[in-house]
This record gives structure tokens, sequence and C-alpha cells, in this order.
């Protein structure tokens, strides 16, 4: 009889979270809470990290070291927008590493469990003539506002109160409209839910307009590391990108 050697045997396809990238360095060091969270339930997986811009390791960078190794790329991302339909594709079509690319992170309903955690952490609580404006980044692609919409009905249906989406940039109506057109319907009591990876200019910006409260970004929250994990095995099934 024949003993297979199981150390022989290759691992699975390493994990690389891809973050945006920020100048803010609480964005850093949230991302990789966030990493070290996702290796505390997956010990033996390779989880790394690589960003579009502005921090290193850079995505490409990320890719070199794995050489022509296989890996899944989870986007940091929360709806589909350039980032996940051209810049993320491109970097691994330009790798030698054999590379999945996973859904982002958005919409999903562990999103909406994080933020109402969030708004709990905040001291949110449902009261007569409440309502949420959830602030995200904004995107000029459609699917992206479709998606934020849709993580908007989620949270709404969670909470028991109107959730309109606005965005700090790129797309219509910004934080402070929403809070305007949630006040005309009668709405006095609104929170500003921070649809945001992690803490920022933008989320700053988003918080400072917030008439009541205002959450703190996603984070490193444990929903997060299961929907990582969760794209990460959703991931596993689709096609390989094939190196340019």
């Amino acid at each position: 009889m024949t003993v297979t050697d199981l150390s022989s045997r290759p691992g699975p396809p390493a994990l690389v979270l891809v973050a945006h990238g920020s100048r803010d360095p609480r964005a850093l060091s949230t991302v990789r809470a966030l990493m070290d969270r996702v290796r505390a339930r997956r010990p033996g997986l390779s989880v790394r990290l690589g960003h579009i811009e502005l921090n290193e390791p850079l995505l490409p960078d990320t890719l070199a070291a794995l050489g022509n190794t296989e890996a899944v790329l989870v986007p940091l991302l929360l709806g589909r927008g350039h980032h996940v339909k051209r810049d993320i594709p491109a970097m691994a079509a330009a790798a030698a590493a054999r590379a999945r690319i996973a859904a982002p992170l958005g919409p999903h309903p562990l999103l909406a469990d994080t933020l109402h955690a969030r708004l709990l952490e905040a001291g949110w609580r449902p009261r007569p003539a409440s309502a949420v404006v959830l602030a995200a980044a904004g995107s000029r692609d459609p699917d992206a506002r479709v998606d934020t919409g849709r993580t908007a009905g989620l949270l709404a249906a969670r909470l028991g109160v109107p959730v309109l989406a606005a965005y700090a940039s790129a797309a219509a109506p910004s934080v402070p409209d929403a809070i305007s057109a949630l006040r005309a319907k009668g709405r006095h009591r609104i929170a500003v839910a921070s649809y945001f990876t992690a803490p920022g200019r933008f989320a700053t910006e988003s918080a400072a307009h917030a008439p009541w409260l205002a959450s703190a970004p996603l984070g490193a929250h444990e929903a997060m590391a299961d929907l990582v994990l969760h794209r990460y095995e959703r991931a596993l099934g689709t096609p390989v990108t094939a190196a340019a």
C-alpha cells in the first residue's frame, strides 16, 4: 500500500483582500484588523492584502509575490463599479497568479447585520418619526447605485423605518439632501449609517451631517469576516483568470 504524504498536497487558494486604499491611516489599520479576523476563522488559509491605490502593498505587488499559484481576490468594495468591473480584473489578468475574482461585498444581509450593529453601538433605537440615511461613497455606475439601494432596502426591513441611500460624491442625492427629503416627510429623528468599509474622508464628512447620530463604518465587525469568507467560498466555483 502506498502511503500518501499529506504534507505535499497543495493548500487552498490564497485569499487576497482587495482594499481601495486611503490616506487616512485608520483605514489601513481597520483592514488589517479585518484580515486578522478572517485568519482566526480559517487557520491554515493564506490571507493576503492588496490595495488598488494609495497604500502598500499594492495589488499587483501582492499578486507578483504569489507567483503562479492560485488565489481568490475578494474586493472590500460594497457594490459594482469601475474598480470591480475594470481595475481589479485588469490587475488580475496582468499577473502570473491564477486568480478568481469574488463578487463585491454588497449587497448582502450580513452587511445589514453589520449596519444594524453599528447603529446600536452609536445609540440608535427605534423612535417615532425616526429614519436612517445610508451614506455611501457614490459612483457614476448605475449598477453601484442599484446595489446600494438594495442594501438600503435590506436595512429598512431590518430596522422597520425608512432608509434612504445617499452619497458623498458622484451620485445623488447627497447626504444633506437625503436628510432634507426625510424631514420633509415628517421624519425628525434621522441617523446616518456609515456605509463605508473603513474610516476615511467620505465617512467623516458624511457623519458630520448627522442631525441625530452617526454610526461607525463597517470595519472589522465579525459579520464582515463571515461575509469575506462567504465570497471566497462562492468564488472557488468560478473560472480562473488567465494571465495576459
